[in-house]
């Protein structure tokens, strides 16, 4: 068998991709789904659409690349994490649009369950806090809302899943998940990769509803109809986790940055997991078969990419994302400009939920042209905070992190622009790789691995090459300056929403 393929939904489209064996690819497809906005910060998608897009692209990437199922070793399924489908176990039917991992209408009841002991009550077990982000409130949400969910599941009628069980449901009738999409969920202790059931109870989801918890690489079942009947899936990774595992970052002290809608930043600690003191994530980063967990720290930023596709849709000054670049070159700064795009408050790692996105410095000076640079920069900088979260908690906990260069993939890394701004700001060097489709490569080195197509991970290490580096060039008192600047106006958008 020539190639593994590798279902990659995503938050704004759905993609199949058929890797070989030295991990290049041998064919694409893919097919965008419609973000819908029912309230302002409320983000929804259809899961049948996302279902039906899955399903188009499998075969679409087959023809193609004029591949037969037959030269299919296995399927790995990545997906975006925290989002959250319920569904009815007996016709598949969702009872509710998907709620998405930047949905902040949970905001109210994450507070309501914090009580007096705060948005970290769980952190201990989950390694997560209270957040509109992860899917427990989500699911909570929604059996409080859809009239009679509830009742029905506490009876055992309905499902629960992030997109990687919906996805694996309408392929195989399973419901299951790996251990690195439940460590998003809130609902999981880090340590005994099970459903913890008082937090369950307390935050108000029945264990009924909830899919088998297990690792991210081994044979779960065959899918049972479409243009890949019969081939077993075989890896399950959340996206992050996924790009982590793509990136080769194996060992503890080896870090990337994803840039994608959000920006996400994963640095892997090992088999014990670290509890962080600055604001980052812990994290299952991966488990193979019956080995010990593999874990990571976490940065998540909620709005990176997806404020460049605001600048193209809300403001019509881009007619397609990479003119952004083109536009930011024609001036040499931000001509004082930095925005914050606080959409759904601040991730990693101020956690801000009252936060809201703010322009600062403007002046007559500024154009469209310096906007889009402080577009950019944001992505910058708020990755230069995640990185020093990072630093701050290695140190501390006497781990010894690999900073001799970031490791970065995702959509936003083919800006040449960023990509120097970045390594400016961080004073580190940028590194690509040859294949930057790492999300969907993670979860096909996963797929592969659990059914002998490569050997091991010594294998992933081998396939990675670097592409292209960028080393840090600006002067130290400019990069100071800068990032007091940002911080100034970071401080602008807290205690805005109530």
């Amino acid at each position: 068998m020539r190639y593994v393929a590798a279902i990659d939904q995503g938050t704004t489209s759905s993609r199949c991709i058929l890797f070989d064996r030295s991990g290049q690819i041998a064919g694409v497809a893919q097919r965008e789904h419609d973000q819908l906005f029912p309230k302002p910060g409320w983000v929804e998608h259809d899961p049948e659409t996302l279902w039906r897009n899955t399903e188009f692209v499998l075969g679409a990437a087959l023809e193609k690349a004029e591949v037969r199922a037959a030269d299919i070793a296995a399927v790995g399924v990545t997906n975006q994490r925290e989002t959250t489908v319920v569904w009815e176990r007996e016709t598949g039917r969702p009872i509710h649009n998907a709620i998405v991992w930047q949905d902040t209408r949970t905001d109210r009841l994450c507070t309501e369950l914090a009580g007096a002991q705060g948005a970290d009550r769980y952190a201990d077990r989950t390694g997560l806090p209270l957040s509109t982000y992860f899917s427990g409130p989500k699911v909570r949400w929604i059996l409080d809302t859809v009239p009679g969910a509830r009742q029905r599941a506490e009876s055992g009628e309905l499902c629960f899943g992030t997109v990687d069980s919906w996805v694996l449901w309408n392929l195989t009738g399973r419901h299951i998940t790996d251990v690195t999409n439940a460590s998003r969920t809130l609902l999981m202790d880090l340590r005994t990769l099970q459903w913890d059931s008082e937090i369950c109870a307390e935050i108000g989801v029945p264990t009924s509803m909830l899919p088998e918890i297990r690792s991210s690489s081994e044979i779960y079942a065959e899918i049972t109809s479409g243009p890949l009947a019969g081939i077993p899936v075989a890896g399950i990774l959340g996206d992050q986790q996924a790009a982590t595992f793509g990136q080769a970052c194996l060992s503890p002290g080896e870090a990337k940055n994803t840039y994608g809608t959000g920006n996400f930043m994963l640095l892997n600690t090992g088999t014990t997991p670290v509890f962080s003191e600055h604001g980052l994530l812990t994290t299952v980063c991966y488990r193979l078969g019956e080995q010990p967990p593999v874990y990571a720290l976490e940065g998540s930023i909620a709005v990176t990419g997806a404020l460049v596709q605001w600048f193209r849709d809300n403001l019509g000054i881009i007619d397609a994302a990479p003119e952004i670049e083109d536009l930011a070159r024609t001036v040499d700064d931000n001509g004082g400009a930095y925005i914050v795009p606080a959409f759904s408050g601040l991730f990693a790692p101020r956690w801000r939920p009252d936060a809201r996105g703010v322009i600062a410095g403007l002046t007559r000076f500024v154009t469209k042209a310096h906007l889009a640079r402080a577009i950019l920069e944001s992505t910058a900088f708020q990755t230069r905070e995640v990185m020093d979260a990072m630093r701050a908690d290695a140190e501390a906990n006497e781990l010894n992190l690999e900073s001799v260069a970031l490791k970065v993939d995702g959509g936003m890394v083919a800006n040449d622009l960023l990509m120097q701004f970045q390594a400016d700001i961080l004073d580190l060097p940028v590194v690509r790789p040859l294949v930057n489709e790492t999300t969907a490569l993670g979860a096909a080195y996963a797929a592969g691995l659990a059914v002998g197509y490569w050997s091991g991970t010594d294998d992933i290490r081998a396939n990675w090459t670097a592409e292209a580096t960028w080393n840090p060039a600006m002067p130290a008192a400019e990069r100071e300056s800068r990032l007091r600047d940002w911080n100034k106006a970071v401080e602008r958008t807290y205690n805005w929403a109530d």
